[in-house]
Order: structure tokens, then sequence, then C-alpha cells
């Protein structure tokens, strides 16, 4: 646990799907080196409205492989959209999974890149 100290955790929240499936979230800032670190896992760029309330613009998956990870050009389409936040899902598990957390998400946003 001393390795530990000094170190802040994440931000934790939750995205509910139209499945009603709940997806527990790491909350991090939009920044290319944050997102050079997902690996594996569902990446919603976030931005939030007045009132504070999260929106997502944009839903992807990600995986180990270069074809399946998120480019520059996602990240400066989601700043164009007004994203300051992503929030990160990684208990998926493989990438059918990613995939099928993507689709759960995005049922209500035209913004999914499965």
């Amino acid at each position: 646990m001393a390795g530990l100290r000094g170190v802040a955790a994440p931000a934790l929240s939750a995205w509910r799907g139209r499945s009603g499936r709940r997806y527990v979230v790491g909350v991090h800032d939009l920044a290319e080196p944050d997102l050079a670190e997902v690996d594996e896992g569902v990446v919603i760029a976030v931005r939030r409205d007045e009132a504070g309330i999260a929106q997502a613009v944009s839903i992807a998956a990600t995986g180990k492989g270069p074809r399946e990870r998120l480019h520059c050009n996602w990240l400066a389409r989601a700043r164009q959209e007004g994203a300051t936040e992503m929030h990160v899902h990684r208990l998926a598990e493989g990438e059918t999974e990613r995939r099928a957390v993507v689709l759960d998400l995005a049922a209500d946003t035209e913004q999914a890149n499965a």
C-alpha cells in the first residue's frame, strides 16, 4: 500500500445502457497522453451541459492492435463537439464484448464507433 501514496485514484462514475445494464467508468481529462494509455476498453468522449450533466459525444471500443486503437482524429472530433472528459470502461473482456457495450451505450446517440 505504501506504493500507492500520493497517487490519486481516478474518479468513478457509471453509464446505463439501453439494456439497463450499468457500466462503471473511470473519469479522465480528454488528453492525448491519457488516451494513448487505454489498451482494451470502451471510451466515451463526454461534454457537460450548463447543469454539469454528462453527455456522450462519441463512444468507441479500443484494443491492443493498432487497428483497434483510437486515433488522434477521434480526439480532435470529440473536442470539436465540446468534449472535455473521457470515461473509460475497462471491464469488457474481448473485442466482441467491447463492441456490444458500445452498441448498448450508443443506442441513444449517433456517435458510436464500434
